[in-house]
């Protein structure tokens, strides 16, 4: 663990005046650090045994063993991910000495807790879409299950070994290869349609493409908005290396922790639900009636999920021309499964489709009077109905301007009124697992941070880091971040902040240093393709395992 305390001036590096970040934990903040831990592994474990207790679904032994050991994964991705993209956040106001490095990690941990907390979800679900339909219909199934192994091991895997040199690649980066990964070695080793028909490719290249763009982000915003600080703040300070390793002015160091929090809020806010919805798909696969459909949603608004049901089946039904609803609802669930896979769904056997299980959905949860009431037998199939349903709808009024010209306005709204319902009974998030992936996020803040702490502060530019360069850097990477997560896309916090780093430098006539920037592009360059590879690759032998 790396964890640190502050230093007094006299132990302060040498003539560098780099900061000190040597010192050995002191033995109180290991137990501290053991207990929350180990606070929130409890915590989990409780929850569970609790809320499958309250819907009457026992676990066995085996299966609360493995139900454990993947949680212990998915929250090991979000502790890599604390110290390996959280050190981002702190190297400006260490590198600046505007807090002691002890300070500044824990400082930075409670605000990554802070901002996951505080989160929507929406990020969290928008990284589950990029799966195949099939594995999500099935996480409860052998290929489920080696899904969800194959691309957390390929994501920690990755980031271990890119932290191991230092280098500042992306969480974010890391986790969707490894699900690119996974939904391509699943569609060939099944019959399919297609070779790329395992991926949703739109919702794909969206999430791409805020990957691809944040290092252009970071670096010109950066850059730009540093010349607007010469421009506006004349201070001579803000634009001066530290002098020694003495603090900032009171004022320069206020706004370098307030953009170090800002960032260190953001991060929590929207890596922290990558963690929340692979927790999700596993407790999900291992116990269903807990958590496949969301029982806290009050009795109260059944009526309104109902005609918001029967009003979305009517709408479809205009428009399913000579196509009648199926009688047989199985037929119906293989049509829109089909019309997923293709991402193609504004035909009218889909609508018809559609149609007959919107009603057959109102009609049983109108007879159950809440989700809180459905039997355990019922769940899985309630559940993946639902899904279909929506994912289908959502599919068909992707495109406004083609959905406006098959549906009338009132049939549009009806049917975003009925989308809305169907989100909240399947897609939620317990408190829960909010509190425990906040905790790894969290902890992981205040382990290991000194190699990409190094990195960022030292290898980028030629030049020590200026209290300027630190500030722009920082509030680009904040303010980036937390407009994709209004957005529900995830972002790299690395590629944002490294890049800013790297723009203010330029911007301040420092210059880069070519083989660190010639590294962290590499690195950016082979994440994708790499943890793909390691993820399908993960994914054939854990299924493999599965059929001996």
């Amino acid at each position: 663990m790396a964890t640190t305390f502050p230093a007094s001036p006299e132990s302060a590096t040498d003539a560098s005046h780099g900061p000190r970040l040597d010192h050995r934990l002191h033995p109180a903040g290991r137990w501290i650090f053991l207990a929350l831990l180990a606070v929130g592994v409890g915590y989990a474990g409780y929850s569970i045994i609790v809320d499958t207790a309250q819907v009457g679904e026992g676990l066995a032994l085996g299966t609360f063993a493995f139900l454990g050991l993947a949680l212990l994964i998915a929250l090991g991705f979000e502790f890599v991910n604390g110290f390996h993209d959280t050190a981002n956040a702190v190297a400006t106001v260490i590198y600046t000495h505007s807090m002691p490095a002890a300070l500044a990690v824990v400082w930075s941990g409670f605000f990554n807790f802070l901002g996951v907390m505080l989160s929507s979800g929406a990020v969290a679900y928008s990284i589950i879409t990029l799966l195949p339909v099939d594995l999500i219909l099935h996480v409860g199934s052998n290929a489920g299950f080696a899904m969800i192994f194959a691309l957390l091991l390929a994501a920690v895997l990755w980031n271990l070994g890119t932290w191991y040199v230092g280098l500042p690649n992306s969480s974010s980066h890391a986790l969707i290869g490894s699900i690119l990964g996974v939904g391509l070695a699943n569609q060939l080793m099944t019959a399919g349609t297609g070779g790329t028909s395992g991926v949703d490719w739109s919702q794909a290249t969206k999430v791409l493409t805020g990957l691809w763009m944040a290092p252009l982000i970071g670096f010109g915003a950066a850059f730009l908005l540093l010349h607007v600080m010469k421009l506006v703040l004349r201070n001579p300070k803000l634009y001066s290396e530290p002098e020694g390793t003495a603090p900032p002015p009171k004022g320069i160091r206020a706004l370098l922790i307030f953009t170090c929090t800002a960032v260190s809020f953001a991060h929590g806010g929207n890596d922290g639900q990558k963690g929340m919805g692979l927790i999700m798909l596993i407790l999900i696969g291992c116990a269903p009636t807990a958590y496949a459909l969301n029982r806290t949603m009050p009795q109260s608004e059944t009526p309104a999920f109902v005609a918001s049901a029967n009003a979305a089946a009517a709408a479809f039904a205009t428009h399913a021309g000579s196509h009648d609803a199926p009688t047989d609802l199985d037929t119906a669930r293989t049509v829109l499964t089909r019309a997923l896979q293709a991402r193609h769904a504004d035909t009218p056997q889909v609508f018809a489709a559609a149609d007959a299980l919107s009603r057959d959905l109102g009609h049983r949860i109108g007879a159950y009077g809440s989700l809180d009431k459905v039997p355990a037998a019922a769940t899985p199939n309630l559940r993946n109905d639902m899904y279909l349903v929506l994912d289908s709808a959502r599919l068909a009024t992707k495109d406004k301007e083609a959905s406006a010209k098959i549906f009338s306005a009132a049939e549009l709204t009806a049917i975003k009124a009925y989308q809305t319902n169907l989100e909240k009974g399947t897609r939620y998030i317990p408190v829960w697992v909010k509190v425990i992936v906040a905790l790894a996020l969290g902890l992981g803040t205040m382990v290991g941070w000194r190699r990409i702490v190094i990195t960022v502060g030292e290898k980028i530019g030629k030049s020590h880091l200026t209290y300027g360069m630190g500030a722009s850097a920082e509030l680009v990477a904040a303010g980036t971040i937390l407009a994709a997560e209004v957005y529900g896309l995830p972002v790299s916090t690395t590629h944002i902040l490294s890049s800013g780093v790297a723009g203010a430098s330029v911007a301040s006539g420092a210059g880069l240093q070519p083989r660190t920037i010639g590294s962290m592009a590499l690195a950016w360059v082979l994440t994708l393709p790499a943890a793909m590879a390691l993820a399908g690759g993960l994914y054939w032998v854990f299924l493999g395992l599965t059929k001996m």
